[in-house]
């Protein structure tokens, strides 16, 4: 049996399928709301930029898919990201909860169309940049370690010529734009939770990057911003 095989199994298959599948539609779920345009919205974007991101990234680089599965049980993965990745892997989850509570029970009066469509294409634009870093960067892993085994090497393709963390920063946008999609002022409170956690995440992988990975300063110093451009 492959690595690759081995690396992508039952387990991971049938979480994979939860998380792909089950975790967009937990707004309906919860508030029993399913006539909710901006819910399906949601849902369907959220789906189809999972699975065609993985699926471009998985045929330019046959490896990256491998490499995610097995992230969490990497030793050489860094103590604290073990508590960081998957805090940023499921706390969006608490956005869609909340908001799928505030739809139930009617806390948030509901926000302009012109609102929740700018929200959706922020939410688009976020998917289709946080894709583009998945599809550009063989080292895409699900934490933070230096891959050693991969040939690890700094990548300044693609949308790392703009910013030295595209896959966060697409992910940021995404978090600040749901609430208001999904007509939740509730939902602010887990999404600021959020973008504190990714923030911390992007400073200590920064950091990281600059002390172990051979290059990746000196890209730094080129690459001014880590996450939003202009600012940070």
């Amino acid at each position: 049996m492959s690595e690759n095989k081995r690396a992508i199994t039952f387990r991971s298959i049938i979480l994979m399928v939860i998380i792909v599948l089950v975790f967009p539609f937990l707004p309906m779920f919860i508030s029993g709301i399913w006539a909710w345009w901006e819910a399906w919205a949601y849902a369907i974007l959220s789906i189809l930029g999972f699975v065609l991101s993985r699926a471009l990234a998985a045929r330019r680089h046959p490896d990256i898919l491998a490499e995610r599965a097995r992230s969490m049980e990497m030793k050489d993965a860094k103590p604290w990201d073990k508590i960081l990745s998957p805090m940023l892997a499921f706390g969006s989850l608490l956005i869609l909860i909340v908001a799928g509570l505030d739809k139930h029970y009617g806390w948030t009066q509901p926000f302009s169309l012109s609102s929740k469509i700018t929200a959706l294409v922020v939410i688009f634009l976020g998917y289709v940049f946080g894709s583009w870093a998945l599809i550009e960067n063989r080292f895409f892993s699900g934490v933070v370690r230096i891959q050693t085994d991969r040939g690890h090497h700094v990548v300044t393709t693609g949308p790392y010529r703009f910013i030295r963390h595209p896959g966060y920063s697409g992910a940021l946008w995404t978090y600040l734009a749901m609430p208001f999609l999904l007509d939740s002022l509730w939902a602010l409170i887990p999404m600021i939770l959020l973008v504190f956690v990714l923030v911390v995440r992007t400073s200590l992988e920064d950091k990281t990057l600059q002390e172990e990975l051979p290059g990746y300063k000196e890209y730094a110093q080129k690459t001014r911003f880590r996450l939003v451009p202009g600012m940070w």
